[in-house]
C-alpha cells in the first residue's frame, strides 16, 4: 500500500512548529523574567543592609541557576534544529517511520559496494533509442552502452562495474545519465532513480536529512514514492 510522503511531510512540519513556538516562548518567558530578576537584584543590593550585607554565596547561586535555565533552553533549542533540520521539512525524528519501507527517490548517484550497480529510471513516452553514460566520482565517463529497456514509466539499468574496455573499477559512487530519443531525433524525458528499502535515518555534514538504502544515501527529498515492504 503507498504511503502519501506530503502527509508525512505535513505531520513532520506541524510537530517541529509546535516545538518550534514551545522553545520560542519558554525563551521570551525566561528573558522576561531575567530582566525582573536582575531589576530586583539591583534594588536589593541598593537598599540592603551595609551592617548586614546580602551573602555572596546566595547571590552567586541566584546567577548560576537563571543561567543554567537559559543554557537549558539553548540547548532544547539546537536539538530541535537538528532533528528538524532536512530537505523537504522531513526531520531525522519523522523520516524514522520509513526505516522498513520500499521507496523510490531521484538520484543519479550510486554507491558501487560490488561487481555491479544498479539504477531504476523513468522514461517519458516514444523512446525508441537510449544511451547511459556512467561517470566516476570524478566527473570523468567512464562507461557507455546502449538502453536495452525503452518502456514507457519505470525501467532498470544494471551496469557491469567495468570501463569501456570491459576492465572492473573500484568500488565507490558513480553516477548514470541517460539520453532518450523517439522516431523524430526529439529528446525523451529520462530520470534515473534508486528504489530500495530503508536501512537507515541519518543526518550529512551539510545538516541533511538522509536515507540509507543498501549502501546509497539520498535525501528525504528526493522520495517519489513510499510503500510497505513485502
Amino acid at each position: 500500500m503507498t504511503t502519501a510522503v506530503a502527509a508525512t511531510t505535513a505531520a513532520s512540519a506541524t510537530t517541529s512548529t509546535s516545538a518550534a513556538a514551545q522553545i520560542s516562548s519558554g525563551q521570551s518567558t525566561l528573558n522576561s523574567s531575567y530582566d525582573t530578576f536582575l531589576k530586583l537584584l539591583t534594588t536589593q543590593l541598593q537598599n540592603q543592609d551595609p551592617t548586614s550585607p546580602m551573602d555572596t554565596n546566595a547571590f552567586t547561586q541566584q546567577l548560576v541557576e537563571m543561567n543554567g535555565v537559559q543554557q537549558q533552553l539553548l540547548s532544547n533549542q539546537l536539538l530541535q534544529q537538528l532533528v528538524s533540520n532536512s530537505g523537504g521539512g522531513q526531520g531525522v525524528s519523522s523520516a524514522v517511520n520509513m526505516i522498513g519501507k520500499s521507496v523510490v527517490a531521484n538520484t543519479a548517484d550510486v554507491n558501487k559496494t560490488g561487481a555491479t550497480a544498479s539504477w531504476q529510471y523513468t522514461l517519458g513516452s516514444g523512446a525508441v533509442s537510449g544511451t547511459a553514460t556512467i561517470t566516476n566520482s570524478s566527473g570523468t565517463a567512464v562507461w557507455s552502452g546502449n538502453l536495452n529497456a525503452l518502456t514507457t514509466g519505470a525501467n532498470t539499468f544494471t551496469w557491469p562495474g567495468t570501463d569501456s574496455t570491459g576492465r572492473a573499477l573500484p568500488n565507490g559512487v558513480y553516477t548514470l545519465s541517460i539520453s532518450a530519443q523517439d522516431a523524430y531525433g526529439g529528446t525523451v524525458s529520462a530520470t534515473p532513480q534508486v528504489a530500495g528499502v530503508v536501512t537507515s535515518v541519518q543526518q550529512n555534514a551539510a545538516g541533511q536529512t538522509v536515507l540509507g538504502i543498501g549502501q546509497t544515501t539520498v535525501p528525504v527529498s528526493s522520495v517519489r514514492s513510499v510503500s510497505t515492504s513485502v
